[in-house]
């Protein structure tokens, strides 16, 4: 018999174009978190990051749950949920205020917060998130806590992250839908940035792409933050959707032939060893299969992931991703589970590149421990640290311009070379 979840128990749930997962976690009194039950099952109402079939979706949304609750033997009413649809930007608001030398005290910071919140410019679009980063003392920066230091200058870097309202909405009904109380929405990049890197990496600089099924998000995390994301509407499903259509099968059959038989590279033995391909026909007894060469599905799934290894590049050099320093690339998502996948993006992009999984999660099942549920993952140590939210300090519903984003993201990755 399910009981009524305890206070500071955690649930996050992970709204993706293949599937809809759902993880019921709590905090122990050491910090760490404790895996309590999972569940997932297929999306069918989701295409390219985007609520296409609320239905479809709150059905879903409502057995991943149901199923993680059972696995826990709890109910539960409230849920972190993430967002990884398109149209997600990035900035950096810097706000400084005049203290004449004195004692940084809390009212100062009070102030300071509330003069940042009042610089989010609104002109259209949502923010998911607004947070203090680092303060500055005159000409010091990266201040974590200036609470009781001297200055002439105070100022605060607070990071904002926005989205096209529609969508949003779309996701917060059809959570509601499902009877679950929307805690908070949280952009996808991220969530999924603290379950994979490091404070290391984040602070020397690492882009993030995250394979999903309909969409690829590629972020740029530098100086300890999120600093630039971009999407690209080509995801592993596209792979999927390549190989039923070159080798005349159901999608089901093109995606188990792509997990178990799949590869980013090629080897000689490729061209020996047969694969079986079901036929699509509904007359199962009329039609006959085909058989082809592993080299054959490996050259169909390489020329989808040439595409895609090409706009991502094109996507790193437009974040201002290009210099000497930080040059890793840590890939996720579904898509990162392909075999030999971190090699040939090695050799694609001509970076250092390693496959993000979850990690530093008690009771993690196997099952969900791999690339595919860092977002998941990273949304329960979101929703563990509750990070500080201007949007706290008045109207939870303000919007923010879509920033042009290029030019300062260089800017921006400028100043942080020069300082690091």
């Amino acid at each position: 018999m399910a009981k009524v979840a305890p206070e500071g128990l955690i649930t996050a749930l992970d709204i993706g174009s293949s599937k809809v997962s759902a993880m019921i976690a709590q905090k122990a009194e050491g910090g760490e978190l404790i895996v309590l039950g999972t569940g997932q099952r297929e999306s069918r109402g989701v295409k390219r990051g985007y609520i296409a079939d609320m239905g479809a979706t709150e059905v879903a949304v409502r057995e991943a749950v149901e199923q993680a609750e059972r696995i826990a033997g709890l109910n539960i009413e409230n849920v972190w949920v993430g967002f990884s649809a398109g149209g997600l930007v990035s900035d950096v608001a810097s706000v400084e205020v005049e203290l004449g030398g004195h004692q940084v005290e809390q009212e100062d910071i009070d102030a300071l917060l509330q003069a940042a919140r009042e610089s989010i410019d609104p002109a259209g679009r949502m923010v998911l998130h607004a947070q203090p980063t680092l303060y500055t003392l005159d000409s010091v920066t990266g201040v974590k806590n200036p609470l009781g230091l001297h200055a002439d200058r105070l100022g605060v870097h607070v990071h904002v992250v926005a989205a096209d309202g529609s969508p949003v909405r779309n996701l917060d009904l059809c959570v509601r839908s499902a009877h679950l109380e929307v805690k908070s929405i949280i952009a996808a990049p991220l969530a999924t940035g603290m379950a994979c890197l490091s404070d290391e990496e984040r602070e020397l600089g690492v882009a993030l792409v995250e394979l999903g099924a309909g969409i690829t998000n590629v972020s740029l995390f530098a100086g300890g933050m999120l600093v630039g994301l971009t999407s690209i509407p080509v995801g592993a499903a596209d792979i999927t959707d390549d190989i039923a259509s070159a080798f005349g099968t159901r999608r089901a059959q093109a995606e188990r032939m792509k997990c178990f038989h799949g590869s980013a590279n090629a080897s000689p033995r490729d061209n020996h060893d047969m694969i079986d391909v079901a036929p699509i026909s509904a007359d199962e007894e009329a039609a006959e299969g085909t058989r082809i060469t592993k080299a054959q599905l490996i050259s169909v799934i390489r020329q989808r992931l040439d595409h895609l290894m090409s706009e991502i590049q094109r996507a790193l050099k437009e974040l201002g991703f290009d210099g000497p320093v930080g040059r890793q690339v840590v890939l996720t998502g579904g898509g990162a589970e392909l075999k030999g996948i971190a090699d040939y993006a090695q050799a694609a992009l001509g970076r250092s590149v390693r496959v993000g999984r979850p990690r530093g999660l008690t009771a993690l099942p196997e099952a969900h421990s791999g690339p595919g549920f860092a977002a998941l993952a990273g949304l329960a140590y979101y929703a563990a640290a509750n990070p500080v939210d201007l949007r706290a300090l008045s109207s939870p519903h303000q919007v923010v311009h879509r920033p042009s984003g290029v030019a300062w993201l260089r800017r921006m990755v400028q100043a942080f070379r020069a300082n690091y």
